[in-house]
């Protein structure tokens, strides 16, 4: 697995969307077995989330960023350790043990498009991305709403919590549609049990199965990707948000709030002078079937 750590001179700078470099250590049997500086290229929020997420990076150790950043690392697949500050080095080696905790999203500003300010359609999703996916390899969504750290207290007990696990599942809503597949890309999903790298519903039932044993469950929204949040639609003026009159109903794009912080949404209308975005995540308040097998785990 892969850690990044947003950069400076040895420490770890303090506020991610101006991060200028991170440091990119290669994990291996829980140790640090090579790392490398890699730069941020000059691009703006929006696109650092898109940065890593190309590197293959799990997991970002930082010091503070907003709730939409947030937003947009966790839509990449990419766990969030945030309020980190001193030696970048010894704050991967705490990971690694287990004594690192993340404070979530720590500026304090509003999350949503403030009117007049920010622009929109940059940075579209692409397909697949941001929907029905549970592990980092496949560039899923977890601990939506929580800004997880990994290393924490799951709130369930198994046998395989704190174990890395490779488990092959099928997703599906009530009415039988498949909304994402291990088998169908033919590669099961890796992740650390109780790390809070999978939904919870999700990961509970993983930390009580044997290898080679399969279960079924059914998942309320609180056990997903939590409730919709009726306050996360907002409308604004077309004329007041630069591109946005190219978007079209059911395209998800990353927003930039006025402190310059990411957030995806997907526009859900379009009437005249005006746009509507949601930026719920898409499974939101929606019920969720899987079919769960568990390949290997590894001690």
């Amino acid at each position: 697995m892969k850690i990044a750590v947003t950069y400076d001179n040895g420490t770890i700078f303090q506020h991610f969307g101006r991060t200028e470099n991170f440091k990119v250590y290669e994990i291996e049997d829980g140790k640090v077995v090579s790392s490398e500086v890699i730069g941020s290229n000059g691009i703006g929020h929006g696109a650092l989330a898109g940065l890593l997420r190309d590197q293959d990076i799990q997991v970002l150790i930082c010091g503070g960023l907003g709730g939409g950043a947030l937003n947009a690392l966790q839509s990449a697949g990419i766990d969030v350790v945030a309020g980190a500050s001193g030696s970048a080095d010894e704050a991967v080696d705490a990971w690694l043990k287990g004594e690192l905790t993340s404070s979530g999203a720590n500026c304090d500003h509003h999350h949503h498009h403030e009117e007049g300010e920010g622009c929109c359609g940059h940075h579209d999703h692409e397909e697949g991305e941001g929907c029905g996916r549970h592990g980092h390899e496949e560039g899923g969504c977890c601990g939506h709403g929580g800004g997880c750290c990994g290393h924490r207290d799951p709130g369930f007990s198994g046998p395989n919590v704190g174990k890395t696990c490779r488990v092959h599942y099928r997703g599906t809503f009530d009415d039988g549609t498949q909304f994402d597949s291990s088998y169908d890309r033919g590669e099961p999903i890796e992740f650390v049990c109780g790390a809070g790298m999978m939904i919870r519903g999700f990961d509970a039932a993983v930390a009580v199965l044997e290898p080679g044993q399969k279960t079924s469950v059914h998942l309320m929204p609180e056990e997903a990707y939590g409730p919709a949040d009726p306050e996360a639609v907002f409308t604004v003026e077309i004329s007041q948000m630069p591109g946005s009159e190219n978007l079209s109903v059911g395209q998800q794009v990353y927003l930039t709030n006025g402190f310059g912080q990411p957030f995806p949404v997907r526009v859900t209308a379009k009437e005249g002078s005006t746009i509507t975005f949601d930026a719920n995540h898409e499974m939101a308040g929606k019920e969720l079937n899987f079919e769960i097998e568990l390949v290997e785990v590894q001690e």
